[in-house]
């Protein structure tokens, strides 16, 4: 009796002790995937938009803002801010289109606040809706995201906040991610932002053009492949040569004349 009664007392022991684990990972992978969190950088000249989300925090962006035509609402990766993305924008903006840079929480002029999955999604939907009360609705507006901004982005789409989508180094999910870097870990325990536009593909659509360098060294090339694929009005531009960090500028006149002819037939 008393040897089964410390059987139990191990096993609980072993189970908090997992369990404690297991949360310590999670907490971790947040802190993975908001790599930026925290960095602050100088302010630009560019016009700060700021305003207030439900659950009262403050939504933080950039505009440069054009007279009509299309707007491209960007979402940066996960180590910068909106401000270091403008060069991004300001490439966009030189080909006659209106650009928003969203910032996300616990990043550049948002500090203080924890990301999530949930928490960014629901800013954007702030600040699509306060374009939208100015007249750039969603038939004007090319939803774009950049490696973590992807997972945004796709899930605005599939909601149809977009005219179209531009995915940039796009990942299946960060459970794949992690799969891919680690097959032993069990990843779906591991992840509380899992960002899975791979489920939800089958529900965008809109145009969306794909934009992955084959030399990618963060997220697999053939991730961007299998959302091109599965995604019903997808395009594939495969950047020959190109790694996680220059996608955009290795072959920049082909990529920047592919997303802008992407928002001039499809948003008004």
């Amino acid at each position: 009796m008393h040897g089964a009664r410390r059987w139990l007392v191990r096993a609980a022991l072993a189970c908090g002790l997992l369990g404690c684990a297991l949360f310590g990972a999670r907490q971790a992978s947040r802190h993975f995937v908001f790599r930026g969190q925290g960095r602050a950088v100088a302010t630009s000249a560019a016009n700060a938009l700021v305003l207030r989300a439900p659950d009262g925090a403050l939504v933080h962006a950039l505009e440069l803002p054009r007279e009509g035509g299309p707007w491209v609402v960007h979402f940066h990766d996960n180590t910068q801010t909106a401000e270091e993305a403008l060069g991004f924008g300001r490439a966009l903006h030189a080909r006659g289109l209106g650009v928003v840079l969203m910032e996300y929480r616990g990043y550049g002029a948002a500090q203080g606040l924890d990301p999530s999955e949930h928490a960014l999604v629901a800013d954007a939907e702030v600040l699509l809706a306060a374009l939208a009360a100015r007249g750039i609705g969603p038939d004007r507006v090319l939803l774009s995201g950049r490696s973590l901004g992807t997972g945004v982005a796709a899930e605005l789409a599939r909601r149809g906040r977009g005219a179209a989508l531009l995915l940039v180094a796009p990942f299946t999910s960060v459970v794949d991610l992690v799969r891919e870097a680690a097959p032993w870990s069990p990843a779906s325990l591991l992840v509380r932002d899992p960002f899975d536009t791979a489920s939800k593909a089958a529900q965008i659509a809109v145009p969306t053009l794909v934009i992955h360098g084959d030399a990618d060294e963060i997220v697999p090339f053939h991730m961007g492949e299998a959302l091109a694929s599965a995604i019903p009005h997808a395009t594939l531009l495969r950047v020959a040569g190109a790694t996680h960090a220059d996608v955009l500028d290795r072959d920049a006149p082909r990529v920047l004349a592919s997303i802008a002819a992407l928002a001039t037939t499809s948003c008004r």
